[in-house]
């Protein structure tokens, strides 16, 4: 293919874009596909010649299309919704386009510029304090990671970089249970170690971190010999929403003079509705603080917003200059791959600058208010059924419930077996999840498409699956 063919490949795919997220609630959301029908689908060799765009996007309709779960799908209830909104997409075609690779100020200086002004865009949304600078990163795994690293660095007066773990004091990380597993995997990739997360307990509807627990686990710590580091905190975790305590175990933190980074991928979009900032009080005092305008704002995969208090630990952290890489004559550039853990840095803040431009702040506060509200309705509506019970309220707009019909036998097992016919069905899909070991069903609203008729519609699919079980 050429370049004097793009154009009119381009408005095909556009048009067939336009269409797909136009009809796209007209498909089952979840892939209906049997393991396997993709990969034998593939021819096991590779072409020796070139063929033609018109075949090969035929194969994509017919072979990849049907492997596909539309998460762009206005029902679309499940893990956290991955948004694309239309601006969002042009920029990242744009983006494309250019093909920038925008590791340092001097090898694009318009996406180094638009990123530091984007961040603070965000800052300003989320009603955080100046001293606050941002970087980009490509998911939250990744800021946390960052995140960790630097609790590491900081603990070992910078010199787990240099000399290693080896001979050092055992390093000690506290979160809650309800944290992502990309906390986890941090620990992992850090050489920190699993057995040095330390999961501290949680209480209340909020399923948050106990301070008291924090503190004494921290204490007990010290009193052994190790070496605390950090607390990672959690706003809207991926199972019930759980959200700890922000200012009271930030406190407990600083007593002890350890990095808190929180962790708010999910429901950090929320923050820009200045009613549900009551979820986050003390979050000013933070260290570092991670969420994802990919998902709930809007912004098309991937795009992680990474805000630091003292953006130069982050650097010492991760920064390595080598003489290729170093931009002489200019005093005070920002080069963004000091900031990240890869070198290779992409465009992503062009699609922040579409999206808020396209729909402004308040735009984006009614979509996220309208999934809040539809969904705390519906969850109003099928836990008054009589067979169904809420097991976590409403977190924003996530919320979990059981099926418990009276005279069931092993409730985890018909909850699932409900879940996956649900999903089987194609309506709507819905995850599960567990809640002091029970299995329970997760709800949550927040594809950019989605109307109060298709959240209400998880009603009556809902119930009439589960009265087929009986």
């Amino acid at each position: 293919m050429n370049w004097n063919e793009f154009a009119g490949w381009g408005r095909k795919v556009a048009d067939w874009a336009q269409d797909y997220h136009m009809t796209v609630g007209d498909r089952p959301v979840r892939a209906q596909t049997a393991p396997g029908d993709m990969l034998n689908a593939l021819p096991s060799t590779p072409p020796e010649q070139g063929e033609g765009m018109d075949e090969i996007f035929a194969d994509f309709e017919k072979s990849v299309m049907p492997g596909i779960t539309h998460w762009q799908h206005p029902r679309f209830f499940a893990y956290f919704s991955s948004n694309a909104a239309a601006p969002s997409v042009l920029a990242e075609f744009l983006t494309a386009a250019i093909a920038p690779q925008c590791m340092l100020w001097q090898t694009s200086p318009a996406a180094t510029e638009m990123e530091t002004r984007m961040m603070d865009w965000l800052r300003q949304s989320l009603g955080l304090p100046e001293v606050f600078q941002g970087v980009i990163q490509d998911s939250a795994s990744s800021a946390t990671l960052a995140a960790v690293l630097t609790m590491r660095e900081r603990a070992l007066n910078w010199q787990g970089n240099q000399q290693g773990l080896a001979g050092q004091p055992t390093l000690r990380i506290y979160c809650s249970s309800e944290v992502h597993t990309s906390v986890d995997r941090a620990i992992w990739v850090a050489g920190i170690g699993q057995a040095n997360l330390i999961r501290v307990p949680v209480a209340g509807d909020w399923r948050g971190m106990d301070p008291a627990a924090l503190d004494a686990a921290i204490t007990a710590d010290k009193a052994a010999g190790h070496l605390p580091a950090g607390v990672i905190l959690c706003v809207g975790g991926t199972g019930t929403g759980a959200t700890d305590p922000i200012a009271d175990c930030i406190a407990i933190a600083a007593k002890h003079g350890l990095y808190t980074h929180v962790d708010a991928a999910w429901a950090g979009s929320a923050m820009i509705c200045p009613e549900f900032r009551d979820y986050w009080p003390g979050i000013e005092d933070a260290d570092s603080i991670v969420f994802n305008p990919h998902k709930w704002l809007g912004v098309q995969f991937d795009c992680s917003a990474h805000f630091l208090k003292n953006a130069n630990d982050l650097v010492r952290t991760l920064a390595i200059s080598p003489e290729y890489l170093k931009t002489h004559g200019h005093d005070g550039i920002i080069n963004y791959s000091e900031w990240s853990v890869p070198l290779g840095r992409r465009f992503r803040a062009l699609k922040i600058w579409f999206l808020i431009r396209t729909y402004g702040l308040e735009g984006l506060r009614n979509r996220i208010r309208n999934h809040i509200a539809w969904s705390r309705q519906l969850h109003d509506k099928l836990c008054a059924e009589p067979d169904f019970e809420s097991v976590t309220p409403p977190m924003w707009s996530l919320w979990t419930f059981r099926y418990v019909p009276e005279g069931a036998g092993d409730l985890d097992a018909l909850n699932l077996d409900l879940v996956n016919r649900i999903n089987d069905d194609g309506r709507i899909y819905l995850t599960q999840t567990r809640v002091d070991g029970k299995l329970v069903i997760r709800f949550q609203a927040g594809t950019f498409e989605t109307t109060e008729g298709d959240v209400m519609m998880a009603h009556d699919v809902i119930c009439d699956i589960a009265r087929s079980l009986s």
